[in-house]
């Protein structure tokens, strides 16, 4: 019979330093053995508690492990590989991916991704960044899921492979010397504007026009590609967030990852708001020219780009090319009663109803 390996197996050959190439080929390993025997293979063994609580890397012949190198101020992606890793495991760079695992996990439970879409990047030292995963859902993310790059995309940490698409990110922080943290995701509402190719309007709701404002379209490349990325790229100088054409939508933040997604929230919020009041049958109402100024002058004081700046009142709202599409609405009484009647289909009414008359009588 053919011998089962659970994780518990697997923890107890590691506690003991034992030949991990001692498992049977023919051996049936539990999903989350198969797991943690590939991370284990890969370097990345589970934690053990040390003195003082904190985790401390295991060591595969059952020795301690040795301290962790000092990390030094100029880290970067040349550093030796001991030092990146005791990077990606230090307590800085531990808050980081907790904040994008919590990030992950609102935008999965608001329905902004779905399987496994979406991707979160964070910049850290120099030329290092810290992204998500591939193929794994963002709303069960675990910070070891995480992965370490540089700005090329090469991947320095992580036992998981980098997500497709952090190419594109990457080419947003290029391009954009304040953008820290990036969040792509595929809000429904907003997406739809990208499928049909219409950016949404402006000087609607204060929200959207100091923490935003335009949101122009990318077009389509394939996802994951240099393309892609070069093409959103073109539009951050001037745009914190992009619609990405029959894609989603990309965002970018100067404080916080939690900031980057704050603007998929108010996009996808504004874009659903109109989207329902172009159904009520009535001219959408916009700000006054005045009104919005004032907004744009909160948002310079908050160091959000924005190219209407100094821009005259008139040039602020500019809607000609957008139409909120079809319409429901109701006839008025007196655009029912003046519908023009077809004379011939009168005049048989009536000679249908001379006749039954006639022979009633």
């Amino acid at each position: 019979m053919k011998r089962v390996i659970s994780t518990k197996d697997v923890e107890e050959m590691l506690r003991a330093g034992a030949d991990l190439g001692s498992i049977p080929e023919d051996a049936i390993l539990t999903p989350s053995a198969r797991d943690l025997l590939r991370e284990a293979q890969n370097g990345f063994l589970p934690m053990k508690k040390g003195s003082n609580g904190a985790p401390a890397k295991a060591s595969s012949n059952g020795a301690k492990a040795p301290p962790s190198p000092k990390i030094p101020e100029d880290i970067n992606s040349k550093s030796p590989p001991e030092v990146l890793q005791a990077y990606f495991e230090s307590p800085e760079v531990a808050a980081l991916k907790e904040q994008i695992c919590d990030v992950g996990r609102r935008m999965w439970q608001r329905a902004y991704v779905d399987g496994n879409g979406g991707n979160i990047a964070i910049r850290l030292k120099n030329d290092l960044a810290l992204c998500t995963p591939t193929l794994v859902s963002k709303g069960f993310m675990k910070p070891e899921d995480l992965c370490l790059v540089d700005m090329e995309g090469n991947q320095l940490a992580g036992s998981r492979k980098r997500t497709s698409e952090i190419l594109m990110h990457l080419q947003i922080m290029k391009r954009q010397p304040k953008a820290v943290a990036t969040v792509h995701c595929h809000p429904p509402h907003a997406t739809a504007y990208a499928v049909a190719g219409v950016e949404p309007p402006t000087c609607m709701i204060p929200e959207l026009e100091v923490f935003v404002g335009r949101v122009p379209i990318a077009p389509y490349r394939t996802p994951g590609s240099p393309e892609m990325g070069q093409l959103v790229a073109d539009l951050v100088d001037e745009h914190n967030t992009i619609l990405m054409g029959n894609h989603g939508a990309v965002a970018w933040s100067h404080l916080s990852v939690e900031d980057a997604y704050f603007k998929m929230e108010i996009l996808e919020a504004y874009c659903r708001t109109v989207w329902v009041a172009s159904q009520l049958g009535k001219p959408l109402k916009t700000l006054a020219p005045d009104q919005v100024k004032e907004l744009l002058k909160i948002k310079q004081n908050l160091g959000i780009p924005d190219p209407r700046y100094g821009l005259k009142e008139a040039e602020l709202c500019d809607n000609d090319g957008w139409s909120p599409g079809i319409q429901c609405v109701v006839p008025t009484k007196d655009r029912v009663n003046s519908a023009d009647a077809d004379p011939e289909a009168e005049a048989l009414v009536k000679a249908i109803t001379d006749r039954i008359m006639a022979a009633v009588e």
